[in-house]
């Protein structure tokens, strides 16, 4: 997926920038893939729609569904759920002159009401529908102006985009090893399995975990975040869809006794993992621990382990390392597509140029933007450990010894003010990234915002303060009812696969 949106993007821009540029992809068919489900940020939805791609002829080519959100089980204490929805209202509303970001949020929480309940997506979330109702001639229409998320097969995916492509060389092989210029140490060819060789002035690296130009070739280094980030192993499993079944529109990410269970809907099946630590569960206990849990027998479909962490060069001589090969955290929060569309994007607008125009400083700037939008994730998903649960060695140890200094530095400043836009530094020229729209949802569900510093703060403007009761009221009201419209998602993506 990640080598295909790279080709994708860079493709598009070169066009654009008028550069004398061809494109090969290797993709080997000797290379499996697990299937296990992948969710994705609404960015995805964007490069759909960007490039011109049907999004439900998307939706019957590989088998997607709807994500709105994600609902947290088991998080902040057992017996407690709460969904982040990754709609924003804030988009829609206009803010009164000289009032805050993130106003109606503060209002929120000081008024003692979920954050959550103003969104669009937080009812159809809860009653498993899609954001489309179905007019009287039968055809689709759209809820509100909010982009949503998939899950997707990303195998399929992967043959999808493969499709759409355009003027793209495909060869089927491994690579095997590279020529380097022996003056600058840049990559002068690659060595495939076949024996040819593969000339050319640039390449990415989107081998997934192998790494296999980047780190194997190249030596990259790489700076690990094992410590705040402790699961290092994954369990993925599938679990049947019945016939009738209403299919959830969320990611389910299910804290359990020494990590967590993703459950991503596909249209015919649930793409599932027990993402735990190792350190206290084998992977023999890990299943029985699943299998109690579901009520029913499992059948693994591998044994993932992994490295959480990122590069410290993505970019070194003339190759740039992309999606897995790039970086890997916990699939918690949906970062490697998200991260791997925002960083081509970025690479697109600000670096791609012919060769020889490409400088050390570009590397440099490239790769300390991409270090701090992955260490911006890193603290997003640390956050998530911030919890009440005390129940288990894992959780224990999670909360006395594994919250990332950063992460006690930001909470410790929403103590004393609510969070804002402004808290967050724009580097990556304007591209989406984790800021207020998704860290409000998980510091309300935590239980990690003071209200009465929300209370505080609203006291200072009465008006701000009526304006934002008005507001929030206006929206539930009229979200609650487009619910009341809305297709189930089953429904939905039935009347989509009818329609091809």
């Amino acid at each position: 997926t990640a080598g295909w949106i790279a080709a994708f993007i860079l493709q598009d821009s070169a066009r654009a920038k008028k550069l004398d540029a061809k494109f090969t992809v290797i993709e080997s068919s000797k290379v499996p893939t697990v299937g296990v489900g992948e969710a994705t940020t609404a960015a995805f939805r964007v490069l759909l729609k960007y490039f011109g791609i049907d999004e439900f002829e998307f939706f019957r080519k590989t088998e997607a569904s709807f994500k709105l959100g994600i609902r947290h089980q088991d998080w902040r204490r057992k017996g407690y759920t709460y969904y982040g929805p990754i709609d924003d209202p804030h988009q829609v509303v206009a803010r009164p002159p000289g009032a805050p970001s993130d106003y109606l949020n503060v209002y929120s929480v000081a008024a003692g009401r979920p954050v959550q309940e103003m969104h669009l997506f937080q009812p159809l979330l809860e009653q498993h529908k899609a954001p489309y109702a179905r007019k009287a001639d039968g055809s689709l229409i759209p809820l509100g102006p909010f982009h949503h998320a998939f899950h997707f097969d990303q195998a399929l995916v992967g043959r999808f985009f493969a499709s759409k492509s355009k003027d793209v060389e495909i060869v089927d092989a491994l690579v095997s090893g590279i020529e380097r210029d022996p003056v600058t140490g840049d990559i002068s060819a690659l060595v495939l399995d076949t024996g040819e060789k593969l000339k050319a002035d640039f390449f990415v690296d989107a081998t997934g975990f192998r790494k296999q130009i980047i780190v194997k070739e190249l030596n990259a280094p790489w700076i690990s975040y094992a410590h705040e980030l402790p699961v290092n192993r994954a369990l993925p499993f599938w679990l049947p869809i019945e016939e009738g079944e209403e299919i959830a529109n969320y990611t389910r990410a299910w804290a359990q006794e020494a990590g967590w269970m993703w459950m991503i809907p596909t249209q015919t099946r649930y793409g599932c993992g027990y993402v735990y630590s190792d350190e206290f569960r084998t992977p023999e206990e890990a299943k029985r621990e699943i299998e109690g849990v579901l009520g029913r027998e499992i059948e693994v479909r591998s044994d993932i382990r992994f490295s959480i962490g990122r590069l410290e060069t993505p970019w070194m001589h003339n190759c740039l390392a992309v999606g897995l090969s790039s970086s890997f955290l916990e699939p918690l929060e949906s970062t490697s597509i998200h991260g791997t569309i925002v960083q081509m994007m970025l690479f697109a607008r600000l670096f791609l140029k012919a060769p020889g125009e490409m400088t050390d400083g570009d590397r440099a700037d490239y790769n300390r933007r991409v270090g701090r939008q992955v260490d911006d994730f890193r603290t997003f998903v640390n956050t998530h450990y911030m919890t009440e649960r005390d129940d288990t060695p894992f959780w224990r140890e999670v909360r006395a010894n594994r919250i990332h200094p950063e992460t006690k530095e930001r909470l410790a400043r929403w103590r004393k003010e609510m969070p804002r836009r402004e808290h967050f530094p724009d580097y990556l020229e304007g591209l989406p990234h984790i800021e207020t729209q998704l860290y409000y949802p998980v510091l309300n569900g935590l239980g990690l915002l003071d209200r009465e510093v929300a209370r505080r703060e609203m006291e200072r403007d009465p008006k701000l303060r009526r304006f934002a009761q008005e507001t929030v009221d206006s929206l539930v009201r009229e979200y609650r009812a487009a619910a009341n419209q809305a297709l189930g998602h089953a429904e939905f993506l039935k009347i989509v696969r009818e329609m091809g």
